[in-house]
């Protein structure tokens, strides 16, 4: 039977390869992909990430090859992200806590939630979460991506995520006892010393009307140490593992798929496919 994956994306901006990667292998393993972004909005690739000449700073060399830029830039000019699932219309937001009727209010949501999860969760294999820089705005601490996380979570399905989107998986937490859902866990992600020290860059702003602004943004750093968030979130049973001098830092502690960053890609991709064929539960610790 045709695997399906659940694929969110950042409308601020993914990284092509990250997304690339593991599209091909899958989609190369006859596997069907959705897409999905927090408002329904096509999202770009990062400029960077379809320019080979690209040097990153921290690693001080180039991480975009031509065949990924190739790819990168004929997915983002076709019409296969055009038309996302729109995750702000399949689920509201929780109440606020001193809303009106909260109580009543609070159980409307799970109700809903349930029927979310029905449509999102089983009927989906596996979720896909490609990083880059835009996920920090839009995906990292989206209250309704969590709880798309939480609904894979309780049927014990693969998360596969990949740089700044493993974050998702450090705050996405239950409301009653809000403990991390990779605590124990082992995970990679970007580690300290590859993050930036300014220019962080964004290929879409939006702007407070939530339309587009039709700009791009360059920052400072990182808006968090995406390290530290994860060593305190696997807590003293789990452990963070960096890579730092190693190309490659993929792990898989099911039912979580880490990829630390871009290189990571086409790995995470083969994973998947190894976790639904071969049974993999383990990998990369």
């Amino acid at each position: 039977m045709t695997k399906r994956i659940l694929v969110v994306l950042s409308e601020w901006g993914y990284w092509g390869e990250e997304l690339v990667g593991p599209l091909d292998v899958l989609k190369g393993a006859g596997y069907h992909l959705d897409f999905m972004t927090p408002f329904g909005r096509k999202p770009p690739a990062l400029p960077p990430s379809y320019d080979p000449t690209y040097i990153d700073p921290p690693l001080d060399k180039g991480v975009t090859s031509e065949h990924f830029a190739h790819r990168t830039k004929e997915v983002d000019d076709s019409d296969l992200l055009a038309n996302p699932i729109n995750l702000a219309e399949q689920l509201p937001l929780m109440p606020y806590f001193n809303s009106p009727s909260f109580g009543h209010e609070l159980e409307k949501f799970h109700n809903t939630r349930d029927e979310f999860w029905a449509k999102f969760v089983d009927g989906y294999d596996a979720l896909l979460l490609p990083g880059g820089s835009g996920p920090m705005v839009d995906m990292v601490n989206n209250e309704r991506l969590h709880n798309l996380i939480l609904g894979y979570v309780n049927r014990d399905k693969l998360i596969a995520a990949e740089c700044y989107c493993v974050t998702c998986l450090a705050f996405a937490r239950d409301w009653t006892d809000r403990k991390s859902i990779i605590w124990g866990k082992h995970v990679t992600g970007h580690a300290r010393e590859y993050d930036y020290k300014e220019g962080t860059g964004f290929a879409q702003m939006y702007g407070y009307d939530g339309q587009p602004m039709n700009t791009s943004a360059n920052f400072g750093p990182p808006f968090y140490p995406l390290e530290y968030i994860l060593r305190d979130a696997t807590g003293p049973h789990g452990k963070y593992h960096g890579g730092v001098g190693k190309t490659l830092s993929t792990v898989l502690d099911y039912p979580f798929l880490t990829g630390r960053s871009t290189q990571d890609s086409q790995l995470v991709g083969e994973l998947i496919v190894k976790v639904f064929e071969q049974g993999l539960r383990r990998y990369g610790w």
